[in-house]
């Protein structure tokens, strides 16, 4: 069931009501009421992350380059070259 109107936000998130109108709300703060409609019912539409620093993604999330060569990879199914030694 969706939160309604003077209820406590749980999530930081931009969420819409039953309108459309959107709403930056975070954690701790109360849905509002809508001016027309009184009493309404709102939607989580998307999460709110704080994970970019100066416009930049975090390096955390950036995945590194292999550093072997294309040519090094094993890709034999017992993971080790085939010397003619078995």
């Amino acid at each position: 069931m969706n939160p309604i109107s003077k209820e406590r936000v749980e999530v930081d998130g931009i969420y819409t009501n039953e309108w459309g109108r959107e709403e930056h709300l975070h954690r701790g703060q109360t849905f509002p009421a809508d001016v027309q409609l009184g009493v309404t019912e709102w939607e989580l539409k998307e999460y709110m992350f704080d994970n970019h620093h100066e416009g930049q993604t975090d390096p955390r999330l950036v995945p590194k380059a292999d550093d072997k060569e294309e040519g090094e990879k094993l890709v034999h199914p017992r993971g080790h070259r085939d010397r003619q030694d078995k």
